[in-house]
């Protein structure tokens, strides 16, 4: 691994490769956490547990139009679907939503899939009454400020944003979760990605994987600069038990964040993107 810029490009075709082939293990590992629609699941918003049942976070969702940004297996989506929601469920990968038609055949669903960049959303302007995400997308884009402004534009004026992401803070310790995962080894204010290489079947070497780090200021600077009203910020307490997630576990969470959700709304004239690509360098 290295920390080093990586352009926007080569971050989605790096993304869209690595959860294509991660996307069947992911699942096996982590599907039960994530809820797989089984008797009294929910929509989870990150490894401390905090599920939206008892946050409440997107309210009363019956009749509403929703759309989940970078869905995965669309558990999330599903769940809602359960309360009464019209859902959508988008996700870069195939993989996913691969593993989603599984999951919606398991359990005698059929939720909308949809592949697509979460930087160029394949939606009308005020199309969606909410839209969310959790842990989708935004940590996995150069240019998280091309999804924010995607999501103002195909919010209805009113509608609601809730996304959850890495904790900021997460960002300055090791991703371990023992002991030696609660020492500061990284700055804070380094905004340079996690990236991580291989090589193609030519033996040119190419991003795997790359995670791209905000502070807080740059996440409340983002949002409000695509033209969304941050209402809250949520930092979820520990109530996972003695579950461990990569460097989430008890012994940090109940120390130290590791999630950060964002409460959003939508006033006003949503901003447009430009192209892919266009405002952004890739090197």
């Amino acid at each position: 691994m290295q920390r080093r810029a990586v352009g926007a490009l080569e971050t989605v075709a790096a993304q869209r490769r690595w959860w294509d082939a991660e996307a069947v293990g992911y699942r096996a590992e982590h599907g039960a956490f994530l809820g797989d629609a089984r008797p009294g699941s929910d929509l989870v918003w990150g490894p401390e547990g905090l599920r939206e049942e008892e946050a409440g976070l997107l309210g009363d969702v019956r009749g509403l139009r929703v759309l989940e940004v970078g869905a995965g297996a669309a558990q999330c989506a599903r769940w809602l679907a359960g309360r009464g929601a019209l859902v959508v469920a988008s996700d870069l990968s195939a993989g996913m939503l691969a593993e989603g038609v599984v999951a919606d055949a398991e359990v005698g669903a059929c939720t909308p899939l949809v592949q697509c960049d979460a930087r160029v959303l394949p939606f009308a302007d005020a199309a969606f009454d909410v839209v969310f995400t959790s842990y989708g997308a935004l940590p996995f884009v150069a240019d998280a400020d091309r999804v924010l402004t995607e999501v103002a534009r195909v919010l209805r004026p009113g509608g609601r944003f809730v996304a959850s992401v890495p904790h900021p803070v997460r960002w300055a310790l090791p991703d371990v979760p023992g002991p030696e995962g609660l020492r500061v080894h990284h700055s804070y204010f380094d905004r340079r990605p996690y990236v991580e290489t291989g090589t193609d079947g030519a033996g040119r070497t190419r991003v795997t994987y790359a995670e791209h780090h905000r502070t807080v200021g740059d996440w409340v600077r983002l949002v409000r600069g695509a033209g969304l009203v941050l209402e809250d910020l949520v930092e979820p307490e520990w109530s996972s038990g003695d579950a461990v997630w990569g460097g989430w576990s008890r012994l940090r969470g109940e120390l130290v964040p590791g999630t950060l959700v964002l409460v959003c709304s939508r006033s006003g004239r949503p901003r447009r993107a430009g192209r892919a690509g266009s405002e952004h360098s890739d090197s």
